[in-house]
Order: structure tokens, then sequence, then C-alpha cells
């Protein structure tokens, strides 16, 4: 009992300063943002990183999400004689909910590993501490520019998402349900409103700030050379993924009380 007293404590006291620690290097990162020098070109090679080569993978994740939701939710209401809103559950769903959270997630595999692993690297070979001996602010350069860009392009993303998700629900409504494209544009816009589109634009603002930062994180603390880069880019993943989906659920909370 005192030994898992004493263990119990341990894992307490890490877990506190962890928060600390990753809180110090957020509200750093956040501050650099508006002090120079700004590193435009850094920030733009970010984006491309984050945003540009992001795209395929999220365009062929939100298509077939919203084909699968109009084929799925089709033939379930259509037994009512319902599947004239097909259009309006697909819309509300991509922009609500599933645009937002898929591309946070996906994102978060691709872009928060690979954050963590770039990072990690260059922390167990020592190029961290040789960008402070030459008088660089590593945080500065590494992190919030990867923030600002994130901060840009996820959400950018998880517009394109939900487009494309909408559409690949157009196309089997009009393939398997016989809707047209006119009816189907009509019923997707009928029931959006202001809150609805707040809601996703707010998620993938949150997510961005969760994945960028987590990875960063998990890089600048890793230890134990090479085989450390891997456990960190995988607590970075699996961090970042489970902040995502717990994160969904209360802003969808907060969101729904305002609106």
């Amino acid at each position: 009992m005192v030994e898992l007293y004493y263990s119990l404590k341990e894992k307490v006291k890490l877990f506190v300063v962890s928060i600390y620690d990753f809180s110090v290097l957020s509200g750093r990162a956040f501050k650099h943002i508006f002090t120079r020098p700004f590193y435009g070109k850094e920030i733009v090679n970010q984006m491309h990183h984050i945003g540009v080569k992001s795209l395929p993978i999220v365009l062929l994740t939100s298509t077939f999400t919203g084909m699968v939701m109009a084929l799925q939710t089709g033939y379930e209401i259509a037994r009512f004689g319902a599947k004239i809103y097909i259009g309006t559950i697909i819309s509300l769903s991509m922009i609500r909910e599933l645009g937002p959270v898929l591309t946070g997630l996906v994102i978060s595999g691709r872009v928060g590993a690979g954050i963590a692993a770039e990072l990690g690297s260059m922390k167990v070979t020592e190029q961290i501490s040789a960008m402070r001996a030459m008088a660089t602010d590593p945080i500065k350069k590494l992190v919030s520019t990867k923030l600002v860009a994130g901060i840009i392009m996820i959400p950018a993303l998880t517009v394109i998402s939900d487009l494309t998700g909408i559409l690949g629900g157009l196309f089997i409504s009009n393939t398997y349900f016989g809707i047209s494209a006119t009816f189907y544009k009509v019923t997707v816009f009928s029931e959006l409103v202001l809150g609805d589109l707040i809601m996703g634009l707010a998620k993938p603002l949150a997510f961005a700030l969760v994945i960028i930062l987590v990875g960063c994180y998990m890089g600048f603390t890793t230890t134990g050379g090479t085989e450390g880069v891997g456990k960190s880019t995988t607590r970075a993943v699996v961090t970042s993924s489970i902040l995502i989906l717990v994160g969904d659920y209360f802003i969808t909370k907060v969101l729904f009380f305002l609106f």
C-alpha cells in the first residue's frame, strides 16, 4: 500500500508538472506570434506542409464520409417517406460535427505526429540547444510559426472538408434516391443558421491549437534517443486525438447553450 501510494503520488506530481510546462510553452508561443522577427517564409512553408500536403487525405476522408452518410441515412429515412431531408441531415452533420472532428483526427495523425517526430529528433540531436547558443529562440521559430500556420490552414481544410462531404452526399442522393441537384442544394441550406457556421469554425480553431501545441510539447520533452522520438510521436497522436474528442463534447455543449 505504501509503494502504491508513493507511485500514485509521483504520477500526480508528474502530471501537474507536465500541465505547467505545457501552459508555459503555450503562453510563450502565443506571445512570440506578435514579436519580431516574424519568420514569414517559415510560416508559408508550414502552411504548405500543414495545409496543402494534407489536402488529398482530407478530401478522400470527407468525400467518402458524405457518401456513406447519404447511403445509410437515405435507406433508413426512405422507409418513412422522408428521403427529401437527406441534404439537410448531411449538411448539419458535416458542418457541426463530422467535418471538424474528422479533419482534426486526420491532421492529428499526419501533422501532429510529424511535428513531434521533427522536434523530438532535433531535441535528441541537440539542434535545439544549438539554436539557443546562436541566440535564436526555438519556441518562436519552431512553435509560433507552426501555430500561426495551423490556425490559418486547419479551419480552411475543415471548410473544404464540409463542402466535399456535402458533394459526396449529393452524388449518392442523385444516383440512388433520385434527388435532383437543385432540390438537394435547397435542402442543404434550408436549416443552416449562423450558430451552425460559428460552431463549424470554432471547433477546428480549437483543434488546431491542440494539435500544434501538443505535438510541439511532446517534441520538446523528448528524451531517450531515437526510441524516445517514437514514443513522443505516439503520445502526440494519442493525446491530441483524445483531447479533440473530449473537447468536441464540451465545445458543442457550450455553443448549443449560447446559440
